[in-house]
């Protein structure tokens, strides 16, 4: 009998170290993959905002469009559709008699209830193989249980640098020329998703293509041919620019880029070029990353309820005319203004900036944090479920932070943006 993988794309848009395409090349005759553009992914909240806007909707076009070429090369055909994935693959497995189905392991709710529904509307009995594929650490290797990953970060970093060993790229190779099939199936654009169609501002700190090549070149840029990730504990905080961080984290949210890749491309830097703070803080960077897939996966759905993982009740507020000057770059702060301004134009804001902005709008307004989060969804290009939430949930205080920290945002401004050179660049109403 001849066997058919399907490997359905979602959040691991690359073919470099990619498990699943791995796992289906190995154990198949013939592999296909198909992409799904969810239609619920470029509607409403609850909360009022498009779950995925404009900027990450670009970023992921031009990623998945990568894909189907990268994919092409290996004679893998990707077929590219709008529509739920509960409607598309049942019939997809039917027509091409497919024997086994290949995805990344998800665990947050929507995900699970799309890929449940997919299984329950499929009418014959075929495998479906899905693998942890956006760890550093892979959950296997780890020294814990997963309902016993500690609360503080430090104690995770510390035992898993010391017990966890991180695992080898693996690569696929080429099937033979007869694998490919035919199709006209191609990215949808803006439009079709129901979205706005823009020009790229050009301030931003974040000029980049979305895409498995693009954040090769960008991984090959930051480290070998400029050696930035030689100084990046010093810049990390930086503002302005496109140099000051890796900016590697829209690539990773998607998976066009492997963490391990990161890992390994650093080794190698390390013994070629220097080993210092800075390559060990990228590192750094990547375990805090891991970390809050952990907590998720340990806490499950209480990462999106309001009182948090720690089951804290605060007096939270919805006053709309606060939100709103929060987003519109309206407040009384102007360091949190400039910030939620490059946010709405661009789709990016820098790692200090989200600290301010969040502290501000749950510390200081008290407004209820999920709304802040829900709107980091909509906007940002590199909008992970994990550290999105884990992250507004440790600066609301009902998450990781034991300290439960409020930021005083004018002397923050003062320490990284002393000569106001960020301020003035969004906040000049000219350019508008």
């Amino acid at each position: 009998m001849t066997k058919t993988g399907l490997v359905w794309f979602r959040n691991d848009l690359r073919i470099h170290d990619q498990i699943s395409l791995v796992k289906a090349a190995k154990e198949n005759d013939f592999v296909m993959a198909i992409y799904c553009f969810d239609p619920r992914h470029f509607e409403k909240d609850r909360f009022g905002f498009v779950k995925t806007e404009k900027y990450r909707a670009q970023f992921l076009i031009e990623s998945v469009e990568s894909l189907q070429v990268a994919l092409n090369d290996l004679n893998i055909s990707l077929f590219i559709h709008v529509g739920k994935p509960e409607n598309l693959i049942p019939e997809f497995i039917k027509l091409h008699k497919i024997t086994s189905v290949y995805l990344q392991k998800e665990w947050t709710s929507e995900e699970v209830e799309v890929f449940e529904n997919v299984k329950s509307n499929v009418e014959t009995e075929i495998n479906f193989i899905e693998s942890y594929d956006q760890f550093l650490y892979h959950p296997a290797d780890i020294p814990y249980e997963i309902e016993k990953i500690p609360q503080v970060f430090t104690g995770f970093r510390k035992k898993c640098e010391k017990y966890a060993n991180i695992r080898p790229i693996e690569t696929v190779a080429k099937m033979v020329a007869t694998n490919r099939v035919a199709h006209l199936t191609k990215v949808p654009t803006l439009k079709v998703l129901g979205l706005t169609e823009f020009e790229q501002d050009a301030r931003t700190a974040f000029p980049f293509n979305g895409g498995e090549k693009a954040s090769l070149q960008r991984l090959k840029n930051y480290t070998w041919e400029t050696k930035k990730l030689s100084y990046y504990k010093q810049t990390r905080n930086g503002l302005v620019g496109k140099d000051y961080s890796s900016k590697f984290s829209a690539w990773l949210a998607n998976g066009s880029l492997s963490p391990r890749m990161i890992y390994h491309e650093i080794q190698k830097y390390e013994s070629e070029i220097v080993k210092n703070q800075s390559t060990y803080w990228m590192i750094f960077e990547l375990i805090w990353r891991d970390f809050f897939k952990y907590i998720s996966l340990k806490h499950e759905n209480n990462i999106f309820k309001l009182e948090g993982i720690l089951h804290k009740t605060y007096d939270w507020n919805r006053d709309q005319k606060l939100i709103q000057q929060w987003i519109d770059g309206e407040t009384a702060e102007p360091f949190v203004n400039a910030n939620m301004l490059e946010l709405k134009h661009t789709g990016w804001m820098s790692n200090r900036g989200r600290q301010n902005v969040a502290s501000y709008f749950a510390k200081t307004l008290q407004l209820d944090w999920r709304i802040g989060a829900a709107y980091f969804e909509s906007l940002l290009l590199d909008y992970d479920v994990h550290s999105n939430y884990g992250n507004w949930l440790y600066v609301a205080g009902v998450g990781n932070d034991p300290r439960n920290r409020t930021f005083n945002v004018k002397l923050q401004a003062e320490r990284y943006d002393a000569n106001k050179k960020f301020q003035n660049l969004w906040l000049q109403t000219s350019l508008f």
